[in-house]
């Protein structure tokens, strides 16, 4: 028996799974759509400081929700993404929104609002308002780093649940086309998706273990 061929077909029936599941995100974002709640969700808190963004304070959120989703989707570079987001959400802290934004980073409302009023008027910050700035600063990465990983990782898991069933249906359909037991289809669609990223080095592993053990025999 062939087994790196074997494991090879079937590390391309994973592939061919999961590029048709990729190839879904053409309808509507498809897969892609998955996890982006979780994004929203770690952005509710700063829509204070994202309306404040917007010309009139009023569609800023919404319109930056909706560019960060067109980003999601279009798979922008996590780190990018969540640079953006920190980036308006800092140019929003203004003394309109930091009460706010205190209330949503757990830090005094009148020490933010002071510090906010002097970025509003230009002023330079002293060592305790940078201290203050500072940790304003780490809280928001923080929580949209929980905000951001999560949402990656509902994508991943629903991508992998989607391609394990089209990869058993695969499996099932081209057992039928050579008239095998369904059930070998089948096992073959299961153990098929999670091959299919480390296929080319256990494929690899296993060949070098065959030449391996031809030499001993050779030797022997």
């Amino acid at each position: 028996m062939d087994i790196p061929g074997a494991i090879a077909a079937t590390a391309a029936l994973g592939t061919a799974a999961f590029g048709l599941v990729d190839a879904a995100k053409a309808f509507w974002g498809g897969p892609s759509n998955f996890g982006f709640g979780f994004i929203r969700e770690c952005l509710a808190p700063f829509a204070a400081a994202l309306a404040v963004v917007d010309a009139d304070g009023t569609h800023g959120h919404d319109a930056f929700l909706s560019t960060l989703r067109a980003n999601w989707l279009n798979g922008v570079p996590m780190a990018d993404q969540k640079a953006a987001a920190k980036a308006l959400i800092h140019l929003g802290l203004t003394s309109r929104s930091a009460e706010p934004l205190a209330r949503a980073t757990g830090l005094d409302a009148a020490r933010l609002t002071a510090l906010a009023a002097k970025i509003d008027a230009g002023q330079p910050l002293d060592p305790d308002e940078v201290t203050m700035f500072g940790r304003f600063d780490a809280i928001v990465s923080a929580k949209l780093d929980t905000g951001f990983e999560r949402a990656d990782q509902r994508y991943r898991n629903a991508a992998k649940a989607l391609a394990f069933g089209v990869a058993v249906v695969l499996g099932l359909a081209g057992a039928r086309a050579v008239g095998a037991d369904p059930m070998e289809g089948m096992l073959v669609g299961i153990v098929a998706t999670p091959l299919a990223p480390v296929a080319k080095d256990l494929t690899s592993s296993l060949a070098a273990a065959a030449k391996a053990v031809r030499s001993v025999k050779r030797q022997g």
